[in-house]
């Protein structure tokens, strides 16, 4: 875990799991020394931050286990499932500045409260969502509850702890989250398993009314004096438009195709949108994205490699628990324990190369720990490795994981470091939150544009196989991925077709492992071209 101290006296938290966890989590730290208020029951306050924040992080992967079973209950297609863990990642990435902006404006324990509510009824709204429609509904309000309280409880410590002990509550908030963020997809599976899907989201009602009952008494609904009076949401709904357009389109092209009228104007009208966002921030009086922390090379050559990397993770992440699923016949539970090597390479590791950026700077690092990333990526991609089954999980996607996690470690620190110092001590809270924005806004763009890299490799997988067995294409429902189980039933597919359908599922895998691998070596190339090296 990250060894630095930030540029405020505390230390950098340490990084939970990444498929949750952004670069800089510790985004929204923003109080001031004289917006710090006594609080006689710290501990409490604590453990509302640790209990609220984790619901969120733990939220945006722990569907991931859950999408096959959603599926054959719903009958929802491939990009209706891109969509349930999509619009979770949009408004989360589009309003989460903002949500940080209005706590320090109307008061955090408020903003943070009203997340946690939100939060907790659009989690009620998913356990009784009807149809896929339903469910990406409430998904989204998940987003926008999570865009409040996240920021929300990070600035609650910042208010609640001095300097002396900010670093060691930071701490404990980071080490939960990475105990919760691992244990999140093999507790989320297990739910599925034993009762249904819908149970992932009912278990937040309880937690959430804890966390309300401990932050009501505790909490004090600090505010930044100096905060700005407005608030850009002009800048906020261009943003989550145009991302939600552009988005749209890329799901819809897997099915599609790019020469549809409806594909070419949605990804024109999201591209124009997003010109428009950048222009309205550039021109507004309190952006909630000041364009000028981009004249810093390092801060913007940060960014890259967050974006290109997160990207890969993203998309690898999504598809690795379907294809474990569909393809090989692991149980929800199965799927998720397959990523532990991930957190938990990370949580052994981080402290020990915590120290090596202070010793080899953050170039070296930022580009040594995409390239062992991109490795990881393709022993994903190594064809005969996803043909084992769950017997030979340990000589075939455990060794892909670690490695992919051991170069999350060597990253991640020094990432966060770079960020926190490229820019003033008064702009670090920004810094982190955009960081904390492009890293959600990867992972959205990534199981978008991914999805017609499996959807395709897929197709084109099955087709030839198919041929192969001269089996007429027409058996194969298209576009509509169907599980195993289903599939090899008396009434159901024959089983050389379940097979071909297996073994296109593991193609569209190894196809967005590829690509996956690619951007991380991008992401590398980026920090050795604009992180600077460090004065010595």
């Amino acid at each position: 875990m990250s060894d630095h101290a930030s540029l405020d006296g505390t230390r950098d938290p340490p990084h939970a799991f990444p498929a949750q966890a952004s670069p800089c989590d510790d985004l929204a730290i923003r109080a001031r020394t004289a917006d710090r208020l006594p609080c006689r029951h710290k501990r409490l306050a604590l453990a509302a931050t640790i209990l609220g924040s984790s619901m969120a992080f733990i939220d945006g992967s722990v569907v991931n286990v859950a999408l096959p079973s959603i599926q054959t209950e719903l009958g929802a297609s491939v990009a209706a499932m891109q969509w349930v863990v999509n619009a979770y990642l949009l408004l989360l990435g589009s309003l989460v500045l903002v949500g940080g902006a209005m706590g320090d404006k109307l008061g955090r324990r408020t903003v943070f409260i009203a997340g946690i509510v939100l939060f907790t009824a659009a989690s009620a709204a998913c356990g009784l969502a009807p149809a896929s429609g339903a469910l990406i509904a409430a998904r989204a309000a998940q987003g926008a509850g999570a865009a409040l309280l996240v920021p929300s409880s990070l600035a609650i410590i910042g208010a609640v702890f001095d300097e002396r002990e900010r670093g060691r509550a930071i701490g404990t908030w980071a080490g939960f989250g990475a105990i919760t963020s691992a244990l999140g997809p093999v507790a989320g599976g297990w739910l599925v398993d034993a009762f249904s899907w819908r149970a992932i989201f009912y278990l937040n009602v309880p937690i959430a009314a804890l966390t309300v009952a401990l932050a009501l008494p505790s909490v004090p609904n600090s505010r930044d004096t100096h905060a700005s009076q407005r608030l850009d949401w002009l800048g906020a709904l261009t943003a989550a438009a145009g991302l939600g357009a552009l988005t749209y389109g890329l799901t819809l092209a897997s099915s599609h195709g790019f020469d549809d009228e409806t594909v070419l104007g949605a990804i024109a009208g999201g591209l124009v949108l997003c010109g428009a966002f950048v222009g309205i921030e550039a021109r507004s009086a309190d952006p909630m994205m000041p364009l000028d922390v981009f004249h810093s090379r390092d801060f913007s050559g940060a960014n890259l490699v967050t974006l290109l990397l997160y990207f890969g993770l993203g998309g690898a992440l999504f598809f690795l628990p379907f294809t474990l699923i569909r393809a090989h016949g692991y149980t929800a539970t199965e799927a998720g324990a397959a990523l532990l090597p991930v957190p938990v390479v990370i949580g052994v590791l981080s402290r020990f190369t915590g120290g090596l950026a202070a010793r080899y700077g953050p170039r070296a690092l930022l580009t040594a720990g995409p390239v062992i990333a991109a490795g990881g990526f393709a022993l994903l991609a190594l064809p005969g490795w996803l043909d084992m089954d769950r017997a030979h999980y340990w000589t075939s996607y455990f060794p892909a994981l670690a490695v992919l996690g051991l170069g999350m470690t060597i990253t991640v620190a020094p990432l966060t470091t770079t960020v926190m110092t490229s820019v003033t001590a008064a702009r670090t809270g920004v810094a982190s939150g955009i960081n904390n924005a492009v890293a959600r806004i990867a992972s959205l763009l990534a199981i978008a544009v991914l999805g017609i890299v499996f959807v395709w490799s897929h197709d084109a997988a099955l087709s030839g196989r198919l041929a192969q067995l001269h089996i007429p294409t027409d058996l194969h429902r298209a576009g509509q991925l169907l599980a195993p189980d289903t599939m090899a039933g008396a009434h159901a597919v024959p089983t050389r077709i379940v097979d071909a359908q297996s073994d296109a599922i593991d193609a569209g895998l190894r196809a967005v492992a590829l690509v996956s691998a690619l951007c991380a070596l991008l992401g590398a190339a980026c920090a050795a071209a604009t992180i600077r090296a460090p004065h010595r």
